[in-house]
């Protein structure tokens, strides 16, 4: 009978066409070695080049100046788009695109080769490093300029080799641990409807003395389940006649989650990370209430005699401070600023997890509730992420009077896709957890839903209100 198995597995068939992509992305290890050296110098030209020009004081065409170009290129294309590919087509901008990642490598490669520490291990860090970033960001303007890019996405390169150069030898361990975009990566990659699937029989079978996998990422291959760690770089592909690039249910991974499993930060950053911090960030400099919130804190300064918040003199690197154009933070816009992200975080996150938190005391289980169904959240923050990111490529298109009759309806279809996706992975989740009756299983979706509520209604504040 075994003998009868293993001529199956061996015998020669016609592959799908995903399994003979993925066959080529092994085969073909150099020509995307060379893509990536050349995505390390565009790179590198927009984020280096731009910072060193005059900024433009008059409206121009931004396909007529640098600084415009890179602005666009970097945030109106680049990252809404990358963020969009993650739900595609999985973490392939990771293994074959994203050029810190493969700096980090080429570093590690030639680096001390040191153990990977324990505290970098922490499964914190991709929350925390998401969430200062972002906060950053907003403080030093680094949408409109490029110095501020330059500082954070420049930084952020050169620490990942510095990080490449001492730990690990030939891998990612500034992608797989450090990396501030790792975990919204992770969590949108569990969505795609392609992954590089393991057979675990067909591993069993082949020869033991097979070379390992050289993963960058660290991922073990032969107990690879999902997307939330693979780099979809294919360098596993056909390995041991066991891996295939492979298509599957969009809802599959986040499905098969075990509730024991569910880790709580991914909840957190899903929560409070890409629906509270994220949302307050692309929100606050549209909203009256940011205006208003500014306002009472100055006169109540004021009438206390206390004017330094209202000093303008920081530094560009701690608060946007251009006078050339006119863009100056005072200490206290970046006060409001804080405030504000932080409001928006306890009013959306707070919802999300309280509704979590509901949902699991009417379930009454014994597992970890919240965290095993906030996985469901994944979609809606999907959703959100690139509706923010796209506002500004909207705005650079307005201004080039280009017709965009097309937003309103993405924008509803988007929302519609969010809550729609969501609120079927969540139905699904609670089936799985000890069989509650079907009045607990409805009152748990509901609950969490209304508690997602202020996240479509925070959108169509902005978009149809403000």
């Amino acid at each position: 009978m075994n003998v009868s198995i293993i001529a199956i597995k061996q015998m020669p068939l016609k592959k799908p066409f995903l399994q003979k992509l993925g066959d080529f992305m092994q085969q073909h290890r150099r020509m995307i070695l060379g893509l990536q050296w050349f995505i390390v110098l565009f790179y590198f030209t927009l984020l280096i080049w731009p910072a060193m020009l005059p900024l433009p004081k008059d409206y121009v065409h931004f396909y007529e100046n640098l600084i415009l170009f890179a602005q666009f290129i970097f945030w109106g294309i680049w990252w809404p788009f990358v963020m969009l590919s993650m739900v595609l087509m999985g973490r392939v901008w990771c293994g074959v695109f994203c050029p810190e990642g493969a700096l980090s490598e080429w570093t590690s490669r030639f680096g001390l080769g040191h153990a990977i520490p324990r505290w970098m291990r922490w499964g914190g860090w991709p929350f925390v490093a998401f969430v200062l970033t972002t906060i950053y960001g907003q403080l030093i303007s680094v949408y409109e300029y490029p110095k501020a890019a330059l500082l954070i996405l420049g930084g952020s390169t050169v620490v990942a080799m510095l990080v490449g150069f001492i730990y690990g030898k030939g891998k990612r361990v500034w992608c797989r641990h450090l990396c501030p975009a790792n975990g919204v990566f992770s969590l949108l990659s569990r969505l795609a409807p392609i992954h590089f699937k393991v057979d675990s029989e067909a591993w069993d079978l082949a020869p033991q003395r097979t070379p390992a996998v050289d993963c960058a990422p660290l991922v073990s291959v032969r107990s690879m389940t999902g997307n939330s760690d693979c780099h979809m770089c294919g360098r596993c592909s056909s390995h041991r006649q066991a891996v295939a690039l492979s298509s599957r249910s969009p809802a599959q991974e986040i499905l098969n989650i075990e509730p024991a499993k569910a880790s709580y930060w991914d909840i957190l950053l899903l929560a409070l990370g890409m629906l509270g911090v994220a949302t307050g960030a692309f929100q606050w400099s549209a909203s009256p209430w940011f205006v208003q919130l500014k306002q009472n804190i100055a006169e109540w300064l004021i009438e206390r005699d206390s004017f330094w918040l209202l000093n303008d003199n920081a530094p560009w690197w701690l608060l946007t401070h251009y006078p050339d154009t006119n863009d100056v933070f005072s200490y206290l816009d970046g006060v409001s600023i804080l405030l504000y992200i932080g409001a928006t975080t306890a009013v959306i996150g707070g919802s999300i997890l309280a509704g979590l938190w509901l949902a699991g005391r009417i379930i009454k289980s014994e597992t970890i509730i919240p965290w095993h169904l906030g996985y469901s959240l994944t979609p809606l923050a999907g959703s959100s992420v690139f509706m923010g990111l796209t506002a500004l490529t909207i705005s650079m298109l307005k201004a080039e009077h280009i017709a965009l009759d097309w937003v309103e309806p993405m924008r509803i279809s988007l929302m519609i896709l969010g809550y729609g996706w969501m609120a079927y992975l969540l139905w699904r989740k609670t089936a799985q957890i000890n069989k509650p009756q079907w009045l607990q299983r409805l009152s748990a979706w509901v609950i969490i839903i209304v508690g997602t509520i202020p996240v479509g209604l925070s959108w169509y504040i902005m978009f149809y209100i403000w």
